[in-house]
């Protein structure tokens, strides 16, 4: 199932990308607005998800560099032993394996991760985020999805069974 690496190198280059242009088009916490409950606004989290130990000495860059490292090669790895009806499961983890990706290439390069998506309601802001957090986000609901069809249809065949 290595043959859905290409969606993790896709994800990548988009997150890469768009990260650029937010870099060298917005001015850092400054908002543009797109529209209603949507902005642009470029952010440097320095931290993991929701900004967590961002306000740490500096030894988290090289953490969470390492922590996602890691579970790169676990993804791969995972990936690999995937068997061709597990489709779906490959997609989730090219989608997650490449979230991990873009964000550890801005840690190493940058000390920090390029946030600049910004939804909020009224007052209430969501923290900024990227293309690769959302692939990420979006690799977990896949695998949340497919495991509970799992669960559901072995119970299904279970009590037909039974």
């Amino acid at each position: 199932m290595l043959k859905w690496i290409w969606l993790a190198a896709v994800v990548v280059v988009l997150d890469q990308l768009t990260k650029y242009i937010a870099s060298t088009s917005l001015e850092i916490f400054k908002p543009v607005a797109v529209m209603p409950m949507f902005n642009w606004t470029l952010m440097h989290n320095t931290g993991a998800a929701f900004s967590f130990l961002a306000n740490e000495g500096g030894w988290q860059r090289w953490f969470f560099a390492v922590i996602a490292v890691v579970v790169s090669v676990f993804l791969v790895l995972w990936i690999k032993q995937l068997e061709k009806h597990e489709k779906w499961q490959a997609i989730a983890l090219a989608l997650i394996l490449g979230g991990a990706i873009g964000n550890v290439i801005d840690r190493v390069f940058l000390g920090y991760v390029v946030d600049f998506i910004d939804v909020y309601y009224k007052h209430m802001h969501w923290p900024a985020f990227n293309i690769a957090d959302s692939a990420i986000v979006i690799g977990v609901v896949i695998i949340i999805i497919e495991t509970a069809r799992e669960y559901l249809a072995e119970k299904k065949q279970v009590n037909k069974n039974g």
